[in-house]
């Protein structure tokens, strides 16, 4: 392999990765709490739908009266508006989930049920479709040299995962949040606000799994379209599992599954394989690898289970 397509293949895997791991160390931070959310598909999805509309609306008449306008901070009151959108979706799963105690399962399926269906209702009201936005014409910068320039939210990404290991295990409020997970009720008899650390939790997932949604909407294209996520949300949920709900358990899953993915992309234009199998050959050999280094996966114990 020539050194020039080993740094194709390489960068293409680290945008691949990138709403891959926004998404799951969300999960993370929902799960660590004991409350598992399945919704970041779909939250995934309002987060691009929020990033791409608000942006396009705020553009679209300035350009209109000068076509030419350079406006480098629009893209970022997307992101905004993802990660706003993001959080107010995670609240009423939260509240669903947390003070009604519903299943949390069914919680998060209803949210990834009305993300399939609800942005084609505001597309077609302000674009006259039902598939796509707009495109925007300002969109995040690339950050780099070298060969390799980056959108800002995948360095944003890439950092988190060692902010995650400080904020969990070395601040009062990782103390709490995995002491919530294990075993709420213990928590609760040493003084810890149980609720409140879930719902802080499950907020931080949804802004989290926005921020995902911003990256494929003003970070890596210029628009939302329909099936943008393809997927991504559940697939960070499985990089959850096999990462063991550990931070760079998650980073080396979801990098495994991003190049894997790259190596698909890569081979998609041969005639090495067939089309379909090329389709579904990162998921496949993720799945071989991480079955077979990771061991058993265990769960934080309350996870899943209302409170009280």
């Amino acid at each position: 392999m020539s050194v020039a397509l080993l740094v194709v293949l390489l960068a293409s895997a680290v945008r691949l990765t990138t709403p891959l791991l926004l998404a799951a160390l969300g999960g993370l931070y929902s799960e660590r709490s004991g409350v598992v959310n399945i919704a970041l598909e779909g939250i995934m999805i309002f987060g691009a739908l929020a990033a791409a509309i608000v942006s396009q609306q705020i553009e679209a008449p300035i350009l209109a009266g000068n076509p030419n306008a350079v406006l480098p901070w629009v893209p970022w009151v997307g992101v905004l508006a993802a990660m706003v959108a993001g959080g107010l979706v995670a609240s009423l799963h939260a509240v669903v989930s947390i003070r009604y105690r519903a299943d949390q399962v069914i919680s998060g399926t209803a949210i990834n049920l009305l993300a399939a269906g609800a942005p084609a209702v505001l597309l077609q009201f302000l674009y006259n479709n039902t598939t796509d936005s707009a495109p925007v014409k300002n969109v995040l910068p690339l950050w780099g040299a070298f060969g390799y320039a980056f959108s800002p939210l995948t360095y944003v990404a890439f950092l988190l995962v060692p902010f995650t290991v400080w904020a969990l295990y070395h601040t009062p409020f990782g103390l709490r949040l995995r002491a919530t997970g294990e075993s709420p009720e213990s928590a609760a008899s040493v003084g810890i606000n149980v609720y409140r650390v879930r719902y802080t939790a499950v907020i931080i997932s949804g802004v989290l799994a926005g921020l995902a949604g911003a990256f494929l909407a003003v970070g890596n294209l210029n628009n939302f379209t329909k099936n943008l996520s393809a997927g991504q949300g559940f697939i960070a949920l499985a990089a959850l599992i096999f990462g063991k709900w550990q931070p760079f358990g998650v980073l080396g899953s979801a990098s495994l599954f991003g190049l894997f993915s790259a190596i698909a992309i890569q081979v998609s234009g041969t005639d090495l394989f067939p089309q379909p199998l090329v389709q579904i050959l990162p998921f496949v050999l993720t799945i071989l690898v991480l079955a077979g280094f990771i061991g058993r996966s265990v769960a934080p114990k309350a996870d899943g289970k209302p409170y009280p």
